[in-house]
Parts: C-alpha cells; sequence; structure tokens
C-alpha cells in the first residue's frame, strides 16, 4: 500500500504533502487566489504520470539491453475538451530502431499510473 499524508499549511491554498521521508508543497497560482508555492494537484498528477512513464521505458530498455539514453516526456491536460484529455509525448534518445521505438511507446502505456487513470477506481473518502 503506499501512503501519503496531505496536510493545509500558513497560505491560503497551500497544502504540505509528506511522502515517505519527502516534503512537497502544493498550491494554486494567484489568478486562483493562491500564492503560487507549490505545482497544483493537476500538475503534480501530470508529474506522477511523466515520472512513471519515463521509468517504465527505462527500467523496461534495461531488461532489453536496449541502448536508451535519455526519457523526455511532455505532458498538457485539457478539461474543455470532451472527454477531458491528457496529452503526453515523448522524446527517446539512444540508438534505437523504429520497431524499439513503438514498443517503447506501447509500453508507456502500461504504467502503473497510467494504468490507474484509466482503468474504474473507487475513491471511498471518510471522515476521521
Amino acid at each position: 500500500m503506499i501512503s501519503v499524508q496531505v496536510a493545509s499549511n500558513h497560505s491560503r491554498y497551500g497544502q504540505d504533502i509528506s511522502i515517505r521521508h519527502l516534503h512537497l508543497a502544493a498550491d494554486e497560482p494567484p489568478s486562483l487566489g493562491g500564492d503560487d508555492v507549490g505545482p497544483t494537484p493537476t500538475e503534480l498528477i501530470l508529474a506522477g504520470l511523466g515520472s512513471c512513464k519515463a521509468i517504465t521505458l527505462q527500467m523496461y530498455a534495461e531488461r532489453k539491453g536496449w541502448q536508451l539514453e535519455s526519457v523526455g516526456v511532455e505532458l498538457s491536460y485539457d478539461s474543455d475538451d470532451q472527454p477531458p484529455t491528457i496529452q503526453a509525448k515523448l522524446s527517446l534518445e539512444g540508438d534505437l530502431d523504429e520497431q524499439q521505438r513503438q514498443r517503447l511507446r506501447d509500453i508507456s502505456d502500461r504504467c502503473p499510473v497510467h494504468k490507474l487513470l484509466t482503468t474504474p477506481i473507487s475513491i471511498q473518502t471518510q471522515l476521521t
């Protein structure tokens, strides 16, 4: 099980996030009344998705012995689309043929966060 703790901090909408021994912040930009002390919750989700895709590709290429030198992932979210859409653009650097590049594109959609975001999930909120 993965556990994350979030608590309001002293800024208007700011949140302190604790993950294992790591500490992050989330907030909203000034245009939405925030103090801009951290990424928005949506940006954190996109960062998690991009990181997961990149790590998954690096692990896969390493197991296959492929010469993947680096992975870049550019993500955008458009809530005006129906349904809302996340675009992910992969940049793969290394000595890879077209078949390997296509396989890596396919594998990127199998990362755990991609699966989490595209599979029906139950979120159960309780008061404590």
